[in-house]
């Protein structure tokens, strides 16, 4: 039977042209969605070597999502975003999923990204006040964010991206797993502009985040990728005990020693917000992957899974992130059988958060199960 669409995450060290005429020499004229990954993760095995290509055939037509493009990211993401909200209204019914995924890198040298806040904040605001159970992630060739590219359905596109529209039979059971310390007091963010933050309390922001870790952030240069702590809002009540959960993080993306300021990979944090310096935990994350799938293996006990997508920040991967054992391959081992599993390695995740709207979210890994509707 031939699939009425395909899912495909390819590694980057991959020609995606070559990828995409071999997906149309082995499956005809099959429309592909998805896009580069700096690994993929399946049932079989996991990797982020750039060779890896995940692959889901969708062949039931009452479970086959329909999809909606936007190839306007470049000039403004924000608008690309709001555009794409409001096509996935005209025939998302309340509560549908819907995935979103798009390229996350608008240009590698200088490094500049696209941002997901802006695409997701967009994307509600054309969508409107409806409920809608919105999750993702964004796209990149590796894990040092080299590149980034879409299949859109017909071929290849860069500044690009799709949301993936599933019928309402369809609901999905979503888990986030994290794994940040607090590791400072409440600060205010006192000078920021779009995604660099100058000053926390009135000081270097840079000076204040390696005091406060004991090491210096993004090597003897500055600029080099960090990746090794974040800056975390705690949401509701900011005298609660410690919960994970309650944190939207942002990693820190490099370090600036000229300026004495740190660029956070999204730009949502505003002067005034309140964060705290959040430190990487291993021992954390790998407890809160293993916490994470039982609760998923308890929800879907006794239902009708149809596929499992793990959406997992790449510098969780153990090359990064030096964790004794890979996360990735604890989701593997431990969800239920039932489960078809494909997942890949994201520059960020996108899932629904405390209150019911979608946030992007900085080193998690969002699990989530799709399944038929009791």
């Amino acid at each position: 039977m031939r699939p009425r669409l395909l899912l495909a995450f390819c590694g980057g060290k991959h020609d995606p042209q070559a990828v995409r005429a071999e997906l149309r020499r082995a499956f005809g004229d099959v429309p592909v969605f998805g896009g580069s990954a700096a690994g993929a993760i399946g049932r079989g095995g996991f990797g982020y070597s750039g060779f890896e290509l995940g692959l889901i055939a969708f062949l039931d037509p009452e479970v086959t999502p329909q999809a909606v493009v936007t190839r306007h990211l470049l000039p403004d993401e924000h608008a690309a975003g709001a555009e794409l909200g409001a096509r996935v209204a005209e025939s998302a019914q309340d509560g549908n999923v819907v995935m979103l995924f798009f390229d996350s890198v608008a240009a590698a040298t200088p490094l500049r990204l696209h941002p997901a806040s802006s695409i997701v904040d967009g994307f509600h605001a054309g969508f409107g006040p409806r409920p809608v159970c919105l999750l993702g992630g964004g796209l990149l060739t590796d894990m040092n964010l080299a590149g980034g590219w879409v299949f859109d359905g017909d071929g290849v596109v860069k500044h690009a991206a799709i949301a993936l529209v599933f019928p309402p039979i369809v609901q999905a059971e979503t888990v986030i797993m994290h794994g940040c310390r607090p590791v400072s007091t409440f600060m205010e963010i006192t000078r920021i502009d779009g995604a660099e933050v100058y000053e926390l309390d009135g000081k270097p922001a840079l000076t204040v985040i390696e005091r406060m870790l004991g090491l210096p952030l993004g090597g003897s240069r500055g600029h080099e990728l960090t990746l090794t702590a974040t800056l975390g809002e705690k949401q509701g009540d900011p005298f609660a005990p410690y919960d994970e959960n309650a944190y939207v993080n942002r990693l820190i993306l490099r370090a600036n020693p000229d300026t004495g300021s740190v660029t956070l990979f999204e730009q949502d944090f505003a002067r005034g917000t309140r964060v705290q310096i959040m430190s990487r935990d291993n021992s954390l994350m790998l407890e809160s992957v293993r916490r994470g799938v039982a609760e998923m293996n308890l929800a879907i006990d006794g239902t009708r899974p149809l596929l499992g997508l793990y959406i997992d920040c790449a510098g969780r991967g153990s090359a990064r992130s030096g964790a004794p054992v890979e996360e990735a391959a604890l989701v593997q081992r431990d969800l239920a059988d039932s489960v078809p599993l494909l997942g890949f390695y994201s520059g960020v995740e996108i899932a629904p958060f405390a209150g019911g709207l979608s946030r992007p979210l900085d080193w998690t890994g969002v699990l989530c199960v799709l399944r038929r509707r009791s």
